[in-house]
């Protein structure tokens, strides 16, 4: 498995399930990790994302991506009830943030979108780019872990 290659195809299917409109930015970012990773959840768990984008529920708050990347983060590292913090989740979640707050100075959909009109091209494809830089992120970061690199599968686009 090629890491640039795994990092690019999980960037270009997230991006191209926004762009075709089969799903938005934290619906995209969560369903290709899960593929990523090799279904650990049923595909329907893409719906727990779908409250998520134009920063929650339209509300221009937190950039979707970065709460679908959140939840995916936490397919390979949240905890089942009862049990311990993995050690990783938050140090990682917090990684996301700053990454995406370094690249684009906000990690808040109405700031991050602010001089886009809100259904043009130019949106969407700022929106789309978004999605699959988390996506990529997350997926690099996944490879690095050497507790989950034989759970990782490569996405068919």
């Amino acid at each position: 498995m090629e890491r640039e290659k795994v990092i690019n195809d999980v960037r270009t299917k997230a991006e191209g399930y926004f762009q075709r409109g089969e799903f938005f930015c934290s619906e995209s970012v969560i369903h290709t990790l899960n593929e990523l990773l090799g279904w650990p959840f049923d595909p329907s768990i893409s719906r727990l994302a779908s409250g998520f984008p134009i920063g929650i529920g339209k509300s221009g708050c937190v950039c979707g991506a970065i709460s679908g990347g959140v939840m995916a983060l936490g397919m390979a590292y949240g905890r089942d009830h009862g049990n311990p913090m993995n050690s990783k989740m938050l140090p990682i979640a917090a990684d996301l943030h700053d990454h995406i707050k370094k690249l684009y100075r906000s990690t808040c959909c109405r700031v991050i979108t602010k001089d886009l009109v809100f259904d043009s091209p130019e949106r969407k494809a700022h929106c789309v780019k978004i999605t699959g830089e988390v996506a990529a992120w997350i997926t690099d970061k996944l490879l690095d872990d050497e507790e989950l690199i034989n759970t990782i599968k490569s996405v068919n686009i």
